[in-house]
């Protein structure tokens, strides 16, 4: 998996068919619904930062992100 994404993050489309790398490096424009993001940790959409869970922040850099 890509790790320019923390470990935790996750969507409900990554247990489709498809790669969970591929739904996080798909641009909001490539996908076909708009997706809800939250964090494993947890379990809701805001991480243990108590920050917004989104592919576009859950990044190297946030005090809580993990490879």
């Amino acid at each position: 998996m890509n790790r320019n994404f923390c470990r935790y993050l996750r969507s409900k489309e990554m247990y489709t068919v498809t790669q969970p790398e591929e739904v996080l490096e798909r641009s909001e424009s490539e996908q076909s619904s708009p997706c809800h993001f939250w964090c494993n940790q947890t379990m809701t959409a805001v991480g243990p930062d108590d920050q917004p869970v989104h592919k576009s922040a859950c990044k190297p850099g946030r005090s809580c992100f993990e490879e």
